[in-house]
């Protein structure tokens, strides 16, 4: 629909980062704008440029109202500028954060009604200037999410939001989103009470000004929502769960729950007071950094480089098993016809079935409409034959993991193929450089390693063999980015990065086992540690004959240093695969899943209660950053930094350690070389340290030594 007011629209004044307009009836709009940039952020200059707005609007008698929106695409407002805050010293966060507050407070203690119109991300301080407003009104679309993210980087809302929200949804309802993190579409956000109204991005516009004309809001929680009694019940349940899901790693969440529970017993002053120490305080913590080190890494992944490549319009998947589904499924569903090929029609059926209930579960997310689920299904080409490829863009192969196969399916590929189509494996650990000399095109084939499953899991690994063209590669990277994923250039190594340094520590695990550890034991560590699912469990979840042949890919490539436990093949002799047969190192029985008491059979020694949890995090742990260092040592990745975010991504390195590196400069070399020699001392020869790691420990040097500088800098002049 067309806006009404669009003939009435007389530009008052012209600023960099915010436009003012005004409707011929006498309403104010405020639309951010920032130049040169896809997205709106908040940084000192776009507050003071809001703040002096706001001195017009107060010395405009005339006017009836105002609306805040935006101009760009996708984004409301993002929330602050943290390539700025990263970088800011302690004193410059705490300005920052006052002058936010006290231009927020500003905008809410307006005499006229104020709403905000909400299209895209509203996110942290995009959505505490949504809640300074009387009223929010969302479009429907699904680009607009509001919420508060701030918890996921280790900090918390301290322009308002964790004294606004409780105030207008209640306790419960603001302690879930805060604590959380997540994000809201318009329609759950309207349920919430999030937002007001709802409407068609096309129709936010005359919405939002005909809810402002409804005058000032005074609509708040009601009091048996937000009173000391429910604030005590609260603080007892979520403490206890927040300890058990975070091992108290998050020191955000549990100042967020403290500093929300008492904003309702506290004036708006005292509680904005609160939320301005508590950021602060998370500011200058570990976990704070490294989490928004990682969140700006991501952001960095995501952009492209500015390569001019051909584009990938038409894509193929050989092999229809669990992964090569997983890999179409996710091609259709972002666009593009995707040719699914396997040997047969009864292995393509069951690709298609598993295709179709990927989709269906996505619906049931409502991550996808039904329209959008029939459009994905059509975008699938089963093929059991022959079928033309000369037209595809991308091939991605995802057979089993026999080299001597691949290479007969790559042989057949570089003929089928048009001389611009990338002919990409989804190899996790074989060697893409004796993979592509089987080829009449070894130029053309890269290593292109999704992780499992591939609707979750947002990292590809963009292997580089040793004939790869540097153009197929910079495709390879940007069609990662174009289908949603991120990318790490890597090279071609055994087991490339994220399996080199995963393996050694689920070895590791299994050796423990073999010593007489309990598998409860062994896991519980790791979760202590920070990481998402323990190193037996996760054997189970990637089947234990998969781990076998990894581990043995390693194994011929490194030696002793990674020694295959003889319990993974015990259990593949009596068929105790992990989950997908239902006994591994557990037993699996719907969705009920328990330690399988008979695996302790395959135990060499049982001295159960002999290992501290300490013991066993540092025996699997420590081979993780050995590995890790080793990686970088031999340029399997360019720098420490990506390394850690390969982990962080591809394995749930525990996030709020940054990922191994990060995490052995946080220990010190120095005292995790004196760890490894001790056990190297007990006979446990694989724990030899790299190298690198020597001289590390010897000079102090350390992986972000430049990065450490400025932080020390920033703090001495804070």
């Amino acid at each position: 629909m067309n806006n009404p007011y669009a003939s009435t629209l007389i530009n008052l004044d012209s600023f960099k980062h915010i436009r003012r307009t005004t409707t011929g009836d006498g309403f104010c709009v405020l639309t951010f704008d920032r130049p040169d940039s896809s997205a709106n952020v908040f940084d000192r200059a776009t507050l003071a440029e809001l703040d002096r707005h706001l001195d017009l609007i107060e010395q405009d008698a005339a006017l009836k109202g105002l609306v805040l929106t935006s101009a760009k695409k996708n984004i409301f407002i993002a929330g602050a500028d943290l390539h700025s805050l990263a970088n800011a010293s302690l004193s410059e966060i705490s300005s920052l954060i006052e002058f936010g507050q006290k231009v927020f407070n500003r905008l809410a203690a307006l005499p006229v009604p104020t709403v905000a119109a909400i299209h895209g991300a509203a996110m942290g301080g995009g959505c505490e200037l949504a809640l300074a407003c009387d009223w929010r009104v969302a479009s429907i679309e699904r680009e607009t999410k509001i919420g508060l993210p701030e918890t996921q980087l280790g900090l918390l809302p301290a322009w308002g939001g964790s004294t606004r929200l409780p105030r207008l949804v209640g306790l419960p309802k603001a302690l879930s989103l805060i604590l959380s993190g997540k994000t809201l579409a318009g329609l759950p956000a309207l349920r919430c009470g999030l937002v007001d109204a709802i409407a068609p991005k096309e129709q936010l516009l005359e919405t939002a000004l005909r809810q402002a004309a409804r005058g000032k809001s005074h609509r708040r929680a009601p009091w048996y929502l937000n009173n000391w009694f429910v604030a005590d019940l609260l603080d007892l349940k979520l403490y206890r769960d927040l300890k058990r899901r975070t091992h108290g790693h998050y020191p955000a969440v549990f100042k967020a729950l403290e500093v929300v529970l008492e904003s309702v017993s506290s004036t708006e002053a005292e509680s904005f007071a609160a939320e301005r120490e508590a950021f602060l305080e998370l500011a200058q913590g570990e976990a704070s950094h490294n989490l928004v080190r990682l969140f700006l890494q991501t952001e960095h992944a995501k952009k492209s480089p500015g390569a001019d490549v051909l584009p990938v319009r038409r894509t193929a998947v050989i092999g229809a098993g669990v992964m090569g589904a997983g890999i179409a499924q996710w091609f259709a569903a972002r666009g593009l016809p995707v040719v699914l090929r396997d040997i047969g029609p009864e292995q393509v059926g069951r690709g298609l079935a598993t295709i179709a209930k990927l989709f269906g579960e996505g619906q049931k997310r409502r991550a996808f409409t039904a329209t959008e689920v029939r459009a994905g299904l059509d975008r699938v080409q089963p093929a059991t034959g022959e079928v033309s490829l000369a037209n595809v863009d991308f091939v991605v192969e995802a057979a089993v993991e026999k080299m001597e196969l691949k290479k007969h399916i790559f042989q057949r590929l570089a003929d089928e193929t048009g001389p611009n189509t990338i002919l990409a494996t989804n190899t996790s650990a074989l060697s893409i450089t004796d993979l592509a000399a089987a080829t009449r095109a070894p130029e053309r084939v890269v290593g292109f390693h999704f992780f499992n499953p591939v609707h979750r899991m947002q990292l590809v690994e963009v292997v580089v063999g040793r004939q790869t063209r540097p153009e197929v590669v910079q495709r390879a990277m940007q069609f990662a980015r174009q289908i949603g994923k991120l990318p790490v250039r890597v090279a071609d190594r055994p087991g490339f990065l994220v399996n080199r340094v995963l393996m050694p520590y689920l070895v590791e695990a299994g050796r423990l086992f073999e010593e007489g550890a309990r598998v409860e034991d062994i896991d519980a560590a790791m979760l202590e540690f920070g990481m998402p699912m323990g190193p037996l469990r996760l054997v189970d979840e990637v089947g234990v004959d998969v781990a076998q042949h990894v581990a043995r890919t390693l194994a011929d490539a490194f030696g002793d240093r990674i020694p295959v436990p003889k319990v993974l093949g015990s259990m593949i002799e009596k068929g105790a695969l992990g989950r997908k047969t239902g006994t591994g190192f557990y037993a699996y029985k719907g969705k009920h899943i328990a330690p399988n008491l008979t695996v302790h059979d395959f135990q060499t020694t049982f001295e159960a209660g002999w290992f501290t949890r300490q013991e066993l995090q540092w025996r699997m742990a420590l081979m993780m950053l050995n590995e890790a260092a080793r990686c970088v040592e031999e340029r399997v990745v360019d720098t420490p930094g990506e390394a850690d975010f390969a982990m962080v991504m591809g394995a749930g390195f525990a996030p709020f350690r940054g990922g191994p590196l990060r995490y052995t400069d946080h220990v010190g070399a120095e005292f995790i070389v004196a760890e490894m020699d001790r056990l190297v001392g007990l006979g446990l020869k694989r724990f030899a340290p790299c190298e690198l790691l020597r001289r590390m420990a010897a000079s102090g040097e350390k992986f972000y030594r430049k990065e450490e500088e400025h932080d020390q800098h920033a703090k001495r002049t804070a």
